[in-house]
């Protein structure tokens, strides 16, 4: 071979190594970084050329696909109810992605999942088309709706759990919105969510899971917990060493309680019953901050929950004596989520023992059979199982001839916890109605529910977590009773 086609094959050849060694470096070195390229429009193509799996509630989906007209995406998410349904599921989007349920199981509803390895690669033998697996989630529809319906055009939330296994069985927030209005990826699909994230009652918020409240006197649960833990009292109808009035520590503003309730050194049943500010606010004081912080964290304040879908931070503060006093009673700097209270009455129904949320029961292959069960996990021991038999029966005390009695179910014992919380610079805006509950039956206790109404169209004297809350967690709880008859 002359000199000049030497040269000619040596500058082919490594024209042709070159070839090999950047389509091996695109293929394999970053072929993850060109998958999830927001700008590689194959791999959206392909992500909506089938139909999704499906979320499923008591067997049945909440879910589905149809067609879309006019786009290279062939499949879009719909949902039935989806404004009941939306806390739970999230949205799934051509144009906006995903979030909560949809975002966080993306892989098995997309078929995508190393776990559906064997189905797709059957698929390519067989020519089947791919599918995507279902989420069976442990919410119980009944209650859901029950709890959807109650709320109704108020804003708030509901999040009612299983206490014995941590099954959550609804989880509500209105306002609410549908997510199919913006599943496709037209300029109408845009304008219906941007008109969502403007509207100022937020529907797009979880409330259940996303919003923080002063919980109000649904804490005193915890505060009475810290008591008996710590304690500073041992039976529930020894009186307290509650003076009335009670000053606030390094203060001089005198607690109040609303109206001329029977709380001079009220024993924890009856401080309960009547809601006394000055015995729950001087426990907190009595107690300290850190122990009032420690028992609250054993609850689940301060961390974050994972359902998987992540629920904020509910937040008892490290604060100087009059605030904590404050925070002792749920006010002050003191946060909750529904969820987080939700907690607190099913530790205590569950004799002490709060169980992990969860709302992922099973995830499925598309031949429905089973690649994941959830096995039930202790979250922590807030309480001893003496302590909370204490507790409970002072809650049922409370919905027997207390501020609770609007929970009361013929044939079930019902213990319950209502708050009214403020809300605005110096109370200046219609306050939070909060109520906390269980129903227990001969099988135990199969329910716990926590209830937040933010606003009404009820006059501020008419607002209470007896009148407005107490009838929503009634019949969610009676909704899941009747349920599993």
């Amino acid at each position: 071979m002359n000199k000049p086609l030497r040269r000619i094959a040596i500058f082919c050849g490594v024209l042709v190594i070159a070839l090999l060694v950047r389509a091996n470096w695109l293929q394999y070195v970053r072929a993850d970084e060109l998958n999830t390229n927001k700008h590689n429009r194959r791999v959206q193509i392909e992500r909506y050329a089938h139909e999704r799996g499906n979320i499923i509630v008591d067997g049945k989906s909440v879910t589905g696909s149809v067609e879309t007209k006019d786009s290279d995406f062939k499949y879009k998410r719909v949902w039935k109810d989806g404004p009941m349904w939306a806390p739970v599921t999230g949205y799934a989007s051509q144009a906006f992605d995903a979030s909560q349920l949809e975002k966080i199981e993306d892989g098995i509803l997309t078929g995508n999942d190393d776990q559906l390895f064997f189905n797709r690669t059957l698929s390519m033998f067989t020519g089947g088309k791919k599918q995507g697996g279902n989420i069976v989630t442990t919410l119980n529809g009944a209650a859901q709706k029950a709890a959807f319906k109650g709320l109704g055009d108020k804003k708030g939330a509901v999040a009612a759990l299983d206490p014995q296994t941590g099954a959550i069985l609804a989880l509500v927030s209105t306002p609410s919105y549908d997510p199919s209005v913006f599943a496709g990826n037209s300029f109408k699909d845009s304008d219906a969510r941007q008109k969502l994230l403007n509207d100022k009652d937020k529907p797009m918020l979880n409330r259940a899971l996303r919003e923080t409240y002063p919980p109000g006197s649904t804490f005193k649960v915890v505060t009475a917990a810290a008591a008996l833990e710590n304690g500073l009292y041992t039976n529930v109808d020894d009186p307290t060493d509650s003076p009335l009035p009670w000053r606030l520590p390094l203060s001089t503003q005198d607690l109040p309680n609303e109206g001329s309730i029977p709380c001079k050194n009220a024993s924890l049943r009856e401080a309960l019953r009547w809601s006394c500010n000055t015995v729950f606010g001087k426990i907190s004081d009595d107690l300290g901050n850190e122990k009032m912080m420690a028992e609250a964290a054993k609850f689940g304040f301060n961390q974050e929950i994972f359902t998987p879908v992540r629920a904020d931070a509910s937040a008892y503060p490290k604060d100087n004596r009059p605030q904590n006093a404050m925070a002792g009673i749920g006010q002050a700097s003191n946060r909750a989520t529904p969820l987080q209270m939700a907690m607190v009455a099913a530790a205590v129904a569950n004799d002490g023992k709060l169980m992990q949320p969860y709302m992922v029961a099973e995830r499925q292959t598309p031949s429905l059979d089973a690649i994941y069960t959830h096995q039930k996990e202790q979250f922590s021991q807030p309480l001893s199982g003496e302590n909370a038999q204490k507790i409970q029966q002072i809650m049922e005390t409370v919905v027997k001839t207390g501020t609770g009695t609007n929970a009361q179910i013929n044939g079930v014992t019902v213990g319950g916890k209502t708050g009214t919380a403020q809300h605005g610079l110096n109370n200046s805006e219609k306050p939070y109605a909060w109520f906390i509950s269980y129903a227990k039956t001969d099988s135990g206790s199969p329910v716990a529910v926590a209830v937040v109404v933010e606003d009404s169209q009820a006059g501020r004297d008419d607002i209470s977590g007896g009148g407005l809350a107490a009838p929503i967690a009634r019949d969610v709880m009676k909704a899941v009773i009747d349920s599993k008859r």
